[in-house]
């Protein structure tokens, strides 16, 4: 239990509701462990023993009363407590998930890219839904298992003591010790089996995640055999693993049962011999029942704290991921920006050992378009999102107007800063909704301007509900120009003094390319910004280029100076070139 104690602060805002759901927990126990014994003991001798008086009809309805009696408190107390731990748990549920989502918004994200996005998936939906279960499961149980046992066994030592004694209590209770050994040897095969299923599931979403987002290529590649055969050997292995726990957990509750049988066997010899009366013994084999039976509940109790606790590790390793990447505790003002740039000796790598930047220095003055040139892997990409703080230099410094990135917010800094990828990506909601995400607080007119600068205005309108419109998952209702038009026309809106354009023409067509260079040209008047160059038609216009190569800047000049001066460049450009003769 202390292992999910951290977690147990999720049970605070519905204390309330879950007291409650604990009382009814206790009056269901005391109704089922003592409530039943009481009717064997007291009830039946009234009605069949042979020196019974002979009863009313009242006094017969009356006693006939109590079973529906204790069922009736028994099944009110249960639905309650069935009920409100539910209720509960829905609302821890939220709350985990909440967290869970709201710190992977703030991890890096060269964290995301080493993860599997179906594995975050997983670990967000079903490991947060196995610790929401076990959580309020345990809260509920644990509360209502003792109360049945204290209560049967309470009744069980009261008889035996007034029947024969201690000796009949002994004999009764002998064999109870002995249920906790198949629990500790259950408990310790699940914890295993419950990480792979928990593993497995990851991979099953992994796979469904991939494949969706892969629905094009499958097709046209004719992969859809394949892709059914690979889901079937992940998806039996996950039936294997599952069944593996279904294996021990249901191995559990017939164990406990021949171990109880065994003792109930025992004390049915024992009362034979002392000659316990028969309403006697009746009460005690029904407390004595009634006392391994929450034995087995406890025993699930310990299945599921070993499943939850699969969950919880993998849930852990997000949530206890440290946020790399934060806001300074005294960040300074930064308003009015310039856009000059200064990257002083920045070293990064995505992994230790792996440098992908080695030793960058170097001065963009502000208003400066400049490219960034190279072999793919040079590291070009990963200078432009420094910028922005994706990732966080591992030495030195970067810095914009003088101030170093890290002494202001991210949100201070990116507000500063527009970016157009070449793989522009649209939430699913509608055009207008999808433009206003780079600055909320636009006007409708605004937001159209930003449009009718991008090209993008008349085709929004040609749109079923024009900027009303509902774009679909990740864009999917758009073509690839149209996406990439209404991604020119956030950074439009957005008018920031610092842009980075990563290829952001690729997925035009010859006509449109052509028109958004004309407003590209205009955009970028009086910014500072990075071209992420993969093909050199783009970088014409630029003032500065900068080459890299091996993670380091080998050159930096203007196109003329750098045909003229270095081989890298002219090598690259001659070898663009002819590929694009031909």
């Amino acid at each position: 239990m202390n292992r999910f104690r951290p977690f147990f602060g999720y049970l605070r805002p519905v204390k309330g509701t879950l007291i409650a759901a604990l009382l009814c927990g206790l009056v269901y126990g005391a109704a089922n462990g003592a409530g039943l014994p009481l009717m064997m003991k007291w009830v039946f001798p009234q009605i069949f023993a042979a020196e019974a008086e002979v009863l009313t009809n009242w006094q017969l309805a009356l006693i006939a009363a109590w079973l529906p009696l204790i069922f009736l408190v028994r099944g009110v107390a249960g639905y309650g407590n069935v009920y409100l731990v539910q209720l509960a748990g829905v609302k821890v549920l939220e709350r985990i998930r909440l967290d869970f989502f709201a710190k992977l918004q703030r991890l890096p994200l060269s964290f995301l890219q080493r993860q599997s996005s179906g594995d975050l998936i997983s670990r967000g939906l079903a490991d947060t839904n196995q610790l929401q279960f076990t959580l309020t499961f345990s809260a509920n149980e644990i509360i209502r298992q003792p109360a049945t046992l204290l209560g049967a066994l309470g009744f069980l030592v009261w008889v035996a003591m007034n029947e024969r004694g201690v000796a009949l209590v002994l004999v009764c209770l002998a064999v109870v010790p002995l249920c906790v050994l198949p629990i500790r040897f259950v408990g310790k095969k699940i914890v295993r089996r419950a990480q792979e299923v928990q593993a497995e599931l990851g991979s099953i979403t992994g796979r469904f995640s991939e494949n969706l987002a892969t629905a094009r290529e499958v097709r046209a590649f004719s992969l859809e055999d394949r892709e059914v055969k690979k889901f079937g050997i992940i998806s039996q292995s996950l039936v294997r693993f599952q069944m593996k726990v279904v294996k021990y957990q249901q191995a559990l509750n017939p164990a406990i049962e021949i171990i109880s049988a065994i003792g109930i066997s025992i004390t049915l010899i024992y009362a034979y011999r002392v000659q316990v009366p028969l309403e006697s013994f009746l009460s005690l084999i029904t407390a004595l029942y009634l006392s391994y039976e929450p034995i087995k509940k406890l025993g699930g109790i310990n299945n599921e704290m070993k499943k939850g606790q699969a969950a919880l590790e993998r849930i852990e390793m997000v949530l206890n991921e440290p946020v790399a990447i934060t806001d300074p505790a005294e960040p300074k003002p930064f308003e009015k920006v310039e856009g000059n740039l200064t990257f002083d000796k920045v070293s990064f790598a995505y992994r230790e050992g792996e440098p992908v930047l080695q030793d960058i220095n170097v001065h963009i003055p502000a208003g400066t378009v400049c490219a960034l040139v190279g072999p793919s892997g040079a590291g070009k990409s990963t200078f432009a999102n420094l910028v922005p703080r994706f990732y966080e230099a591992a030495t030195g410094s970067v810095k914009i107007d003088q101030v170093d990135i890290r002494d202001v917010t991210l949100a201070d800094l990116r507000q500063q800063i527009g970016i157009v990828s070449q793989e522009s990506v649209l939430f699913d909601d509608t055009v207008f909704n999808n433009l206003l995400v780079s600055r909320p607080g636009a006007t409708r007119q605004e937001v159209e301007h930003a449009a009718e600068a991008a090209y993008a205005h008349e085709f929004i309108q040609s749109l079923p509900e024009g900027y009303e419109t509902v774009v679909g998952e990740r864009g999917a209702s758009l073509s690839g120009g149209q996406r990439q038009r209404l991604a020119l026309a956030r950074a439009f809106l957005r008018d920031a003094p610092i842009l980075i354009l990563d290829e952001a023409t690729s997925a035009l067509d010859s006509e449109s390319e052509a028109a958004i260079q004309k407003a590209l040209r205009k955009l970028v008047v009086g910014k500072t910004v990075l071209i992420i160059a993969h093909r050199f038609s783009t970088i014409r216009d630029a003032s500065m280029i900068l080459v890299f190569d091996k993670g380091r800047i080998a050159a930096q000049g203007t196109h003329t100076e750098l045909m003229a001066d270095n081989p890298l460049y002219r090598t690259l450009y001659e070898r663009q070139s002819t590929q694009s003769l031909e």
